[in-house]
């Protein structure tokens, strides 16, 4: 096989795009004399060596043990350090205090309910200085109702080496809830292709419900915005970014 797993597979065909958007939204919010950064869920750590190679004081925490391997990878290559820390974000009593945390690519909608988001955001809270911020962003119900229901996206590379299809559906079970069926095919020497498949869950919440709990958490300015910016600009924004301050 080319890859051994899903981790590896997953971060080979994300949109380094993406991370390049997500380093801008989190340099122009950032407090002013920033120096340490938590980044949660941080999986491959292609943020976190961003943000390292600026000067930054990173550390990755992730729940898997495989993504921070293919993080320190990362590191090294890029020449930076990185602290990389296997966790679960709600629970970060072993982590000292950071002046920002940042959090994106929808993570808090893969927890499982309400009940573990509020309790995510007071570890958080509690784990920034003062003064320090959260950023991080989340899909929105509009995407889980209307855009992923019956979504589709296949992809190929030129060599016919690799491809990927993503299917989404509406979880019934679940309000504004989704499933995404994912499935990886690598080719072999002998011209055989090998899959690798994942279903992952996720669940949005209405943006009142989130400020709500942003309170509650300790955050007593919450900013929202769409499409990498604190400003919601469409009718019906597909992901929605928070600037929260402690």
């Amino acid at each position: 096989m080319i890859y051994q797993s899903f981790a590896q597979l997953y971060d080979q065909l994300f949109d380094p795009e993406m991370y390049q958007r997500w380093e801008e939204f989190t340099i122009k919010n950032l407090p002013a004399n920033t120096n340490s950064i938590l980044d949660l869920a941080g999986g491959s750590g292609r943020l976190g060596v961003i943000l390292a190679a600026r000067g930054f004081d990173v550390t990755v925490a992730d729940f898997s043990a495989e993504m921070l391997s293919i993080a320190d990878q990362h590191a090294t290559e890029a020449g930076v350090n990185l602290h990389l820390r296997q966790a679960d974000m709600q629970d970060l009593c072993a982590f000292p205090q950071y002046d920002a945390i940042t959090c994106y690519a929808d993570s808090f909608c893969y927890l499982a309910d309400a009940a573990a988001v509020q309790k995510t955001f007071s570890e958080i809270a509690h784990h920034l200085k003062d003064g320090g911020v959260l950023l991080f962003d989340v899909i929105s119900t509009y995407q889980t109702d209307v855009i992923y229901p019956g979504y589709m996206f296949n992809y190929e590379d030129e060599d016919h080496q690799r491809a990927f299809m993503w299917q989404s559906f509406k979880d019934d079970d679940v309000n504004h809830g989704v499933i995404h069926e994912l499935a990886f095919f690598t080719r072999d020497a002998d011209g055989r292709y090998d899959r690798v498949g994942e279903t992952h869950y996720e669940r949005a919440y209405e943006l009142p419900l989130l400020k709500q709990m942003l309170s509650q958490a300790g955050f007593n300015s919450v900013e929202v915005g769409s499409n990498f910016s604190t400003a919601i600009k469409e009718k019906n924004p597909t992901r929605l970014f928070f600037k929260c301050h402690k």
